[in-house]
């Protein structure tokens, strides 16, 4: 259960530091607030190996469905924290409209030619016609369902990741499981 805990956190860390880094369209008199107390400020000074992608792809697919984020103009962001003495190390990102956010998540450290077990994932989508759409890496799974995250190329050349994960999700409220493959080219 603490385990569960340490992940939840992490991706609720994720998705707050992507929440609004590009959210460049404000309406007219309204100014950012900027606390020194504030998740983006800690993030960026406690995790220096965290990054904004400026340009590059990701790409989910879950079932059907496929979901993109392109980075010149969505939050997609490579991310590493260390959470109780563990350091983990993953991609998360939300659309400009945030209607869609994503997450994935390894324990490690993000080094070139890494394959790591997923610690953690969610897709949130929000739609008029469903609703919200919570998926989630189910807490029950055998190990080999988890999933690997695998980083071809990290911060080479221009590029600041590149790679693939697969993962198994669940939706939430439904026993159902789907597997989800996804693939990413980021660049600083």
């Amino acid at each position: 259960m603490k385990l569960f805990k340490h992940i939840a956190y992490i991706m609720f860390l994720f998705v707050a530091f992507t929440a609004c880094q590009k959210e460049d369209e404000r309406p007219v008199g309204l100014k950012p607030v900027v606390k020194s107390d504030s998740l983006s400020a800690v993030v960026s000074v406690n995790s220096p190996g965290t990054y904004l992608a400026t340009k590059g792809t990701l790409k989910i697919n879950v079932g059907d469905s496929t979901y993109t984020f392109d980075a010149a103009t969505d939050s997609v962001a490579f991310i590493t924290v260390e959470l109780d003495s563990t350091q983990y190390f993953g991609i998360t990102a939300i659309n400009k409209e945030h209607t869609l956010s994503f997450g994935i998540s390894s324990a490690g450290i993000a080094r070139p030619d890494t394959n790591a077990t997923i610690a953690g994932t969610q897709l949130l989508l929000s739609t008029e016609e469903k609703g919200t759409i919570q998926y989630t890496l189910p807490k029950y799974i055998s190990p080999g369902d988890i999933g690997k995250l695998y980083l071809i190329k990290f911060q080479q050349d221009s590029t600041l990741s590149r790679g693939t994960f697969y993962t198994t999700l669940a939706t939430k409220g439904k026993s159902t499981y789907q597997r989800a493959t996804g693939t990413f080219n980021l660049i600083k």
